[in-house]
């Protein structure tokens, strides 16, 4: 991570590295970031969950959130003397157990019950799995032990044939014939609509909903804290110098920027923690800072831009519409625009460059666009556009000033008139 040139004494970058990086790579919900909060619900969550899989099991929880939080919730649980000697965990992924046979064969594994199978022929998956959880019975069922399903990638196994899976451990998840429960993991909000009626009907409605409530500031605030080194650093120079650098760093406008931006786009800090094991990667022992470069193009190195890529794609015509809706945007301040004020703005361009661009008839500009709609680049802000003609309806541009310059400058073969006019302060 940290070069350092012939000569010099290792052990001087060493510590800075590893304190660095472990702060980057700590576990969640370590109490430093927000997942130390939303664990403790989870796990308040979980804890009751536990209770009810001893007793009828009937439930079930959705957890859009990552696999890492809730490993780290049942490791607590587990710690639990009494939990770790009767709970028996199932961990199933939908990328890896793409359909029922699969599936079942991993929980025949991980239950370790392959000897009690052995070469038994079975009339349908529900006999199956009956006899796999009958098999965990000691005597009567108040001795059965619990078994937790955990379903990551829980959608994928909605696109199993008939979702025989899914009906099955909810249906005695639901009707109590054995201890059982099952915790779905998805980034989908949708999932429940991807459910057969039967499955839906087994299912418990039980969700939480783990969603980013992290403004800028407090974004920015775990930046400074994740890169500045601890108090009790050994060399209090270099700790001073560094945790002086890092304060300077944030407070430039350039960082500002790139960090405004990766915060709108996620919230997870699994990406952030990327961008500044990116950064951090630039330092050595002759450039020991970060510099406000450094997270620019460790930034273009981990965010690739759709809406950029598809202005690379787009016609000319096109893209001087979208530098015209960009300067419609620059004078009324974002307010909506419609066709008619950017085909005007376009008409201005071409008869100040008339001999660089082809004049296209009115027609060819719509059809222009109505493309850029269709690519979800400009969006429309009239909910009723039935008696509004095409050409007055208010819209709205999806691109921000850095997509458009940049898609500009990798361009192929832009013309530079075209160029001008966009860099220009209005058109």
């Amino acid at each position: 991570m940290f070069q350092t040139p012939a000569g010099a004494a290792e052990e001087d970058s060493c510590p800075m590295e590893r304190v660095i990086l472990y702060s980057l790579l700590e576990p969640r919900g370590s109490g430093k970031t927000m997942y130390g909060m939303l664990q403790r619900i989870a796990l308040s969550q979980i804890c009751l969950l536990y209770s009810q899989l001893l007793l009828s099991s009937s439930c079930m929880l959705t957890f859009f959130c990552f696999l890492q939080l809730l490993n780290c919730i049942l490791r607590e649980l587990l710690e639990v003397k009494d939990i770790n000697k009767n709970v028996l965990p199932v961990h199933l992924n939908g990328l890896l157990q793409t359909d029922d046979r699969i599936a079942l064969k991993e929980i025949t594994r991980q239950l370790n019950l392959e000897n009690v199978v052995g070469d038994k022929v079975f009339g349908s998956f529900a006999e199956n799995l009956a006899f796999l959880l009958e098999a965990l019975k000691k005597g009567d069922r108040s001795s059965s032990r619990p078994v937790l399903f955990i379903l990551d990638e829980f959608d994928l196994f909605a696109h199993h044939k008939n979702q025989t899976l899914l009906y099955n451990l909810l249906d005695v998840s639901q009707s109590a014939q054995a201890p059982i429960a099952v915790i779905g993991l998805t980034c989908r909000l949708d999932v429940l609509e991807l459910l057969e009626k039967r499955v839906k009907s087994r299912f418990s409605h039980r969700q939480i909903h783990l969603l980013s409530s992290l403004s800028f500031i407090q974004y920015l605030d775990n930046v400074r804290s994740q890169l500045s080194l601890p108090q009790d650093f050994p060399d209090t120079k270099f700790h001073d110098e560094w945790n002086d650098g890092i304060k300077t760093l944030c407070e430039d406008q350039l960082v500002v920027d790139v960090l405004q931006r990766h915060y709108s786009s996620s919230k997870d800090f699994r990406s952030l923690h990327l961008l500044l094991m990116l950064a951090l990667s630039r330092v050595s022992a002759s450039k020991p800072a970060i510099k406000p470069t450094d997270l620019l193009e460790a930034s273009r190195v981990c965010m690739v831009d759709s809406k950029a890529n598809i202005l690379h794609g787009l016609s000319i015509l096109e893209l001087c519409l979208i530098i015209a809706m960009k300067h419609l945007n620059d004078i009324y301040e974002g307010e909506p625009f419609n066709f008619q004020m950017v085909h005007n703005e376009f008409k201005k361009f071409l008869q100040r460059k008339s001999h660089s661009i082809h004049n296209f008839d009115k027609p060819v500009v719509i059809k222009a666009f109505e493309h850029l709609q269709q690519l979800e680049l400009i969006k429309s802000m009239d909910s009723s556009t039935a008696k509004i003609q095409k050409e007055y309806q208010l819209v709205k541009l999806m691109l921000d000033h850095s997509q458009i310059m940049e898609a500009l400058q990798k361009y192929p073969q832009c013309p530079t008139d075209v160029k001008q006019w966009a860099m220009s302060a209005f058109g």
